[in-house]
């Protein structure tokens, strides 16, 4: 079976091989999530931080080394990236099977940090290079779904798995061996060129003030979307509901995050340059719900509205960066996009705390209600400016 792509076609397990590289690219970190509270019983000589550095210290190392391999890119075989990479990623996942000690646990996780770095500007920057055009955005769509999609099922799988053995988790630390024996496949059938009527190729070099202006807009979309994430658990526990309420919400917001991806280019060609007012509606709507409102059908209206309307922007500003850069620089592009999700990750709680104390408040909703705020007043923003790159769709992004 051979699939489309703008440039030409590729077999079906080509693609396969795309798609298990997007679904690994959030696993780093997700193995830990479920045992964090028992880790204190498995090693009752370590101290918080030390946990603590179980997840962050991995999270710190991804950023620079999804920058480092988006550079690498430029001038290297992607595909030896690539491999080098997974097979980091992994073998540190095995080791983490067997190891014992905290610090041991530690030092495993932050060279599984590493590799993953390595592989996750690749997770789009495949997409890139295999695909152009309409089928690229839906690829990218695609991408972003199954990604979402892992993650929500893995989340589930070491929640069980953790109640078996706390070394289980890690298990799911070795699916990246499954994308390195398919990887062997994208060297048997490379990309074909881009075509000559492709965007790409009126770009030079990368056009810096617009990936700035992405990545940017990206933090900020990120940032808001994450106090779900961070912060659902004490709201739920503040509304005196069933504690896992939580999960459930967060669940639902990762599937609402990839459901627009199955069907983004249509979204596209619909809303046109409102995409991302529309989008930006729907997080702050999405938001407010969960701030105001007590009832558990509200709240999972809220969290289902946040992750779609991220779920809409996240794909097109993937695309963007892609667009903005000739051929060969799109994984670096793509690469300074990515690392402002990471950057959103760790200081996402710090900002909401500056915003705290800045307003005197401590209340749970807080954080949903000024994050709210935030994407009306943006959403206003990219009302006025929908004409622009960054906050709209121009007509040079339609122009084929």
């Amino acid at each position: 079976m051979e699939i489309k792509t703008g440039k030409g076609s590729i077999p079906l397990v080509v693609l396969l091989a795309i798609w298990s590289v997007s679904a690994i690219a959030s696993l780093p970190g997700l193995a830990i999530s479920p045992i964090l509270g028992d880790l204190n019983k498995v090693f009752p000589k370590v101290t918080d931080l030390e946990i603590q550095m179980l997840t962050s210290l991995p999270s710190l190392l991804i950023i620079p080394f999804v920058l480092l391999s988006g550079k690498l890119s430029e001038g290297r075989d992607k595909q030896r990236i690539l491999a080098v990479g997974l097979s980091i990623f992994f073998l540190s996942g095995v080791a983490c099977l067997f190891l014992r000690s905290i610090v041991s646990l530690i030092v495993a996780s932050c060279i599984l940090g590493i590799g993953a770095g390595m592989v996750i500007p690749l997770s789009t920057g495949l997409v890139v290079e295999y695909f152009t055009g309409d089928r690229r955005v839906r690829q990218l769509g695609y991408s972003s779904a199954i990604n979402n999609l892992t993650l929500v099922v893995a989340t589930v799988v070491t929640g069980y798995l953790a109640n078996v053995d706390w070394h289980l988790p890690f298990l799911v630390y070795t699916l990246p061996g499954l994308s390195l024996v398919l990887s062997f496949f994208l060297r048997r059938r490379p990309p074909e060129p881009e075509p000559a009527r492709s965007i790409q190729l009126r770009n030079k070099r990368i056009d810096w003030r617009k990936l700035v202006g992405l990545m940017l807009f990206y933090f900020f979309i990120t940032y808001a979307v994450l106090a779900i994430v961070y912060y659902a658990s004490f709201l739920i526990d503040d509304y005196r509901i069933r504690n896992s309420f939580s999960g459930v919400l967060i669940a639902l917001f990762f599937l609402a995050i990839m459901l627009p991806g199955l069907f983004v280019d249509r979204i596209i060609r619909r809303l046109r340059s409102w995409v991302n007012f529309v989008a930006l509606l729907s997080v702050a709507a999405g938001l407010l719900c969960l701030g105001l409102f007590r009832s558990e059908a509200m709240l999972v209206v809220g969290a289902l509205l946040a992750g779609y309307g991220y779920g809409i922007m996240q794909p097109v500003i993937y695309d963007k960066a892609a667009t903005i850069a000739p051929p060969r620089s799109a994984t670096l592009a793509l690469s300074c996009v990515m690392a402002m999700n990471y950057l959103a990750v760790m200081i996402c709680p710090f900002v909401v705390d500056l915003f705290r104390d800045l307003f005197h408040t401590h209340g749970e909703r807080f954080p949903f209600l000024f994050n709210a705020v935030l994407v009306a007043v943006m959403a206003a923003v990219t009302w006025m400016r929908r004409a622009d790159f960054t906050l709209g769709l121009g007509e040079e992004y339609y122009r084929d």
